[in-house]
């Protein structure tokens, strides 16, 4: 249930808005528990009170095989002031929050929606292009670059890979190469977005004070061309790697 709304609210917030009402669709096999659908709703509700969210109707019908939950949120966001992911320019900061990859261990189900910092962001800085990490970084940043018609720089030395990955990485030769994962993995719900670089250092310095137990890590820069390129200690070189594909 959390995890229903939680999506929903990170799309929200990758355009800066503020959610107010959900209409939720839940479809059941004949017969299910009907404590688990409880659970489901105990869920959604606690996630919905902290951000002011209105659950005020949907659906309930049957499903043959399994539970299928489907959630619209509706939200606002002042006129003129909503972002997209088509804004990036040359020269421009890429920022990540918090840390990326290995969310399988648990943050898939248990993430907080950065509807606070987004709203923030916008009201102190020109935040140019913004998403939610929902598909992995390298997909997700692979949209921003397509739409704004631009091109992207990583270090590979300064991604945010969480623990999780990085123990996960260690857990045998199967295990994705932390970096990787962090580029891959989807389903971080972080915000990804840039800024002209000039705002980079006030924005660090700002962030640390009022988001001080949320990391920002500025992770690369928008440059000329297209693709996505990564720099490590043997140069750069352009980007393989994508995140989940939804049709393929």
């Amino acid at each position: 249930g959390h995890k229903a709304l939680g999506r929903c609210l990170s799309d929200i917030a990758a355009m800066a808005g503020t959610p107010t009402a959900a209409l939720v669709t839940l479809a059941l096999p004949p017969k299910f528990d009907a404590m688990f659908v409880e659970a489901i709703y105990e869920g959604m509700s606690a996630l919905a009170r902290r951000h002011n969210v209105a659950i005020v109707g949907g659906e309930t019908t049957t499903n043959p095989e399994r539970i299928l939950i489907s959630i619209s949120l509706l939200g606002t966001v002042p006129r003129g002031k909503q972002l997209s992911r088509s804004g990036a320019k040359m020269g421009d900061a890429i920022f990540v929050t918090g840390e990326l990859g290995g969310s399988i261990e648990g943050k898939h189900l248990d993430f907080e929606p950065r509807l606070a910092e987004a709203r923030w962001l916008t009201e102190h800085f020109k935040i140019n292009a913004m998403m939610d990490v929902s598909d992995g970084l390298a997909g997700d940043l692979g949209h921003i670059v397509k739409a704004s018609k631009v091109g992207a720089e990583l270090l590979k030395a300064a991604l945010p890979v969480s623990r999780a990955a990085k123990l996960r990485a260690k857990a045998g030769d199967a295990a994705k190469p932390a970096p990787l994962a962090a580029l891959t993995d989807g389903e971080d719900f972080e915000l990804l977005f840039t800024v002209a670089s000039k705002e980079a250092v006030r924005l660090l310095d700002e962030w640390k004070t009022k988001f001080p137990e949320t990391k920002l890590t500025c992770i690369g820069k928008i440059v000329k061309g297209d693709g996505i390129l990564l720099r490590d200690k043997h140069g750069a070189h352009k980007l393989q790697a994508h995140g989940y594909v939804h049709f393929s």
